[in-house]
């Protein structure tokens, strides 16, 4: 009796294979597999399945739950890898924790599919195409609720250079929203239609030139902005030598600390004779060296040998030097995770210390008064709180540490506050050669087209690469090798975006209108009741 009650709940097999379709489709839409074509009809079985289960909402949610806890494993299982590796956790463990927090982000696709249904049984199957308000709007609730939207729908476009291009105007969000109605579109087309008003019937001409639209626009805009750029930079250029060290996750004593610092140092000299050799006013430039995110865990205050070593290097060098430190917050007696800066003279002039830490890594988002009895990867930091700007040879620079790359807030915040370039820091060494470093990438991506900045990429074991302010990736390094990049920036023209202007304004107005559909479905069930 019991089972016959649970399978009347359960969606028609025929509808749990296409979710399960939708799921393959988009987990290899996205990095590492980086098809990203196939977002723009990944979802098209999923909307079919939900259509012709749209007399049960319930039935509908399990589809879109069926689809969401399989996405995110097919595209986050590198999670696991850091439990395996270095918690010592047992495989078969990992992938059942992976299973259960996959499983509840799952439940926003839940609510998407069980919402869908309810306004394509109330409103007819033009309402397919209120999908990309609701997913968008999700997406976006999703972000303000778990405080992560790592692998949104835009995220498996970060490497097709034109559809981005709308990033600039509305982020992420705008570039998900056109993937959500092409399959809307795709999807309208072999669904049965109903009589209805001229004007209704327009709507899929609508989308489909709205697609179109946008993103000629976009990449014509981009192209003229960043043409108006390049005519009113400074002619002045500080040079960049960024190293990737590789430097290991583990075993680290103090003499192998030792030598993976002459590392650093012999990686750095490489670049430099690289530039002397390739600029005959290579002294006429201010420099900047970039050391990565690293295991290394630098700790200038409180290490006397090593601040003496960095001023030593930074003078010998005449050269501006960044690099990831454990900085000490003495009104709580622990530390933050900071990113400083010293000048030529061997000067601390910057320290910022990193405000979105990474959950269960970096700290425990729990109370404060139980945060020392629960495991962190890493250590245990602070959360910074200011939005501090570099300004290094008359370039002023935001600093990106780490996971805070797929942050727009912070990156919009910097460009807001002055800053010509974006410089990411960060070490993906925890979690393996896996999809996770191109998936990071994409993120930094996404952040050079929002603010119309290029982003300098630092990275421990890659993926260290120059940025344009296209999204365009060049001198992409290998993975787990030393790498040596040499890149120049300058002042930007002082121009903002759209994106960084007025932010998450399209995120909202999705919310709105998908809020007002609702609100005219559940009208409309009651006019017909009346």
């Amino acid at each position: 009796m019991k089972f016959s009650f649970a399978a009347a709940k359960l969606p028609k097999p025929a509808n749990v294979i296409l979710a399960f379709v939708s799921v393959i489709l988009m987990t290899l839409s996205f990095p590492d597999f980086d098809f990203w074509f196939l977002a723009w009809i990944g979802l098209v079985p999923l909307f079919y399945a939900v259509e012709r289960e749209k007399e049960s909402m319930v039935k509908s949610a399990v589809l879109g739950w069926i689809f969401g806890t399989g996405f995110f494993f097919g595209t986050c299982w590198w999670l696991t890898f850091a439990m395996i590796t270095y918690g010592g956790i047992p495989w078969f463990v990992a992938y059942l924790l992976l299973l259960i927090i996959v499983s509840i982000i799952g439940l926003y696709s839940a609510v998407f599919a069980a919402l869908l249904s309810f306004l394509l049984k109330r409103l007819g199957n033009f309402a397919i195409f209120a999908a990309p308000f609701l997913w968008t709007a999700l997406e976006f609730a999703r972000y303000h609720i778990t405080f992560n939207n790592w692998n949104e729908i835009a995220y498996s476009q970060a490497f097709n250079n034109v559809a981005i291009q709308s990033a600039q105007f509305g982020g992420i969000y705008l570039v998900g929203f056109l993937v959500l109605l092409t399959n809307a579109f795709i999807s309208f087309v072999f669904l049965p239609v109903e009589k209805t008003k001229v004007i209704f019937r327009l709507v899929p001409v609508f989308a489909v030139l709205f697609v179109i639209f946008t993103l000629f626009f976009s990449y014509q805009n981009q192209a003229v902005s960043i043409t108006s750029a390049e005519k009113s930079k400074n002619p002045e250029r500080t040079n960049v030598v960024a190293i990737q060290a590789n430097v290991p996750m583990s075993g680290l004593n103090y003499e192998k600390w030792l030598s993976l610092r002459a590392r650093h140092v012999r990686l750095v000299e490489e670049g430099l004779a690289k530039l002397k050799a390739e600029q005959t006013d290579y002294n006429e430039r201010p420099l900047l060296i970039i050391f990565p995110e690293s295991p290394m865990n630098f700790m200038y205050e409180d290490d006397a040998e090593f601040r003496e070593f960095i001023g030593n290097f930074a003078r010998k060098h005449n050269a501006y030097i960044l690099f990831n430190s454990a900085e000490p917050n003495h009104a709580k007696g622990n530390y933050f995770n900071s990113a400083v800066l010293v000048n030529q003279k061997g000067e601390k002039i910057g320290q910022y210390d990193k405000i979105f830490l990474v959950p269960f890594g970096e700290y425990a988002p729990v109370p404060e008064a139980i945060q020392n009895s629960i495991p962190t990867l890493v250590g245990s930091f602070e959360l910074g709180t200011e939005y501090d700007i570099f300004e290094i040879g008359g370039v002023k620079a935001g600093i990106m540490i780490c996971y805070e790359s797929h942050f727009p807030t912070l990156s919009r915040e910097f460009v807001k506050n002055g800053a010509d370039v974006l410089i990411e820091m960060t070490n993906d060494g925890y979690l393996g050669e896996t999809g996770v470093l191109r998936q990071h990438l994409a993120s930094a991506v996404f952040r050079a087209v929002e603010t119309n900045r290029p982003v300098l990429r630092t990275t421990n074991v890659g993926i260290t690469a120059y940025i344009n302010e296209r999204g365009e990736v060049l001198e992409e390094s290998g993975s787990y090798t030393e790498e040596i990049r040499v890149w120049s920036m300058t002042r930007s023209d002082g121009s903002q975006t759209f994106y960084v202007k007025y932010g998450d304004w399209f995120a909202w107005l999705c919310s709105i209108v998908s809020v007002g559909l609702l609100i005219l479905s559940f009208w409309k069930r009651k006019m017909n009741e009346n």
